[in-house]
């Protein structure tokens, strides 16, 4: 049974007043993977992996990170091949998206994770501009308005392919990967998107935007506590202002330290 982000705000399965999301990936794999890969190919292993790191971090939901799953993909030499096949602008991500078996796995994937994390399941992946910019060979200045309402359409067509997984939301991420001119891309345009979105309201999934400090999930504002918060001992526990809270660990975060913020958090606002 899918359980609806709304229903995640009125009751946390963490019991908090304020519903936490935790992106901890990193954090995780230098903590409990000891900086060994994340087991993206077995979908078992993952998901024992992520119920490890949610038995110390209580979060809320299990967000799923398919953007690292496909950024890792993509370097797979067959992949690589069918993605410089042409130079038209967008044909590398329609390519990497179109991959059939890449989509069976990831959708396989997301199946078992929430079947065994039992957490209501969150996806993100890279907004359809910033997919576009991490795929395009050459210059981001190329990319315009048209361009990128064309991504969203291979990312909506690509998201059907979850149609019998149990989402919740998806969470589309509009940071800029490194080293890309992030100045030099159109400005974010929800309007673009919506392809992406017909799709997600015909599967009652909700859709999210996070920036680099903001998150938000259908009409839900959240707050964002970055790393600042989680590699100090002494700044304070900010004022809960949205409806949930997003939780970025950075990779180099001491465990006692994040073990002590997040008792301060629910002492906060549990």
């Amino acid at each position: 049974m899918t359980i609806s982000f709304p229903a995640v705000l009125d009751a946390p399965v963490s019991g908090r007043r304020v519903p936490l999301v935790v992106d901890h990936l990193d954090y995780s794999r230098r903590v409990l993977l000891r900086g060994n890969p994340v087991p993206w190919e077995d979908p078992t292993a993952l998901s024992n992996f992520l119920n490890q790191a949610h038995g110390l971090l209580r979060p809320d939901v299990t967000l799923l990170d398919l953007g690292e799953y496909y950024r890792l993909a993509a370097d797979d030499p067959r992949l690589r091949e069918a993605m410089a096949a042409r130079s038209r602008t967008g044909y590398a991500l329609r390519a990497l998206l179109a991959d059939a078996a890449t989509a069976r796995a990831v959708a396989t994937l997301a199946a078992t994770v929430a079947g065994t994390t039992r957490l209501p399941l969150v996806l993100q992946i890279p907004s359809p501009r910033a997919w576009l910019a991490a795929t395009h060979p050459g210059d981001v200045a190329d990319l315009d308005a048209d361009r990128v309402e064309a991504a969203a359409m291979y990312v909506a067509d690509w998201l059907r392919g979850f149609a019998e997984v149990p989402v919740s939301a998806v969470l589309l991420d509009e940071r800029i990967a490194p080293g890309a001119d992030a100045a030099a891309l159109p400005p974010v345009d929800p309007q673009s998107y919506v392809p992406v979105t017909n799709v997600a309201a015909h599967y009652r999934w909700e859709i999210g935007l996070r920036g680099e400090d903001t998150v938000s999930v259908g009409a839900h504002e959240g707050d964002v506590l970055g790393s600042g918060y989680w590699l100090a001992d002494d700044t304070a526990v900010p004022d809960a202002r949205g409806a949930f809270r997003l939780a970025h660990l950075p990779a180099d975060a001491v465990p006692e330290t994040v073990l002590a913020r997040l008792a301060r958090l629910d002492g906060h606002g549990a």
